[in-house]
């Protein structure tokens, strides 16, 4: 499974995406929304690890576009945004689940393997 990890914390992005690429996915980090946009667009990647605090546009925009434009591409959410009121929005807009930082890399990669199992739309 090839995974788009939109990160701007370098440290975390690059910890996320050497987490994903011992677990066996390919993964793929840019950091910024933007980018991460341009890039999942158009079915190069099954899944989309997506922080909400992002330059350029942010993970709601990067979101709220995808959906838009019909993307079916999965989407989990990691960010440190960790309200309530986040959480509902993010999935309301289509988010496929909302992960908080400080996170366990275990649990995101079995949320990512749960994310991966579901049946393609």
């Amino acid at each position: 499974m090839k995974i788009l990890v939109v990160e701007d914390d370098k440290t975390v992005g690059q910890y996320v995406k050497r987490g994903l690429t011992e677990a066996g996915f390919n993964a793929d980090l840019v950091g910024d929304g933007a980018e991460g946009l341009r890039l999942s667009a158009g079915g190069h990647y099954d899944m989309l690890v997506l922080d909400l605090r992002l330059p350029a546009l942010s993970g709601l925009e990067v979101l709220r576009t995808l959906r838009d434009r019909g993307e079916g591409i999965p989407v989990l959410v990691l960010t440190a945004q960790d309200a309530v009121d986040f959480k509902v929005q993010a999935l309301k807009m289509g988010a496929d689940d909302y992960v908080t930082k400080p996170f366990s890399l275990e649990e995101l990669l079995a949320r990512v393997e749960a994310l991966g199992r579901r049946p393609k739309a």
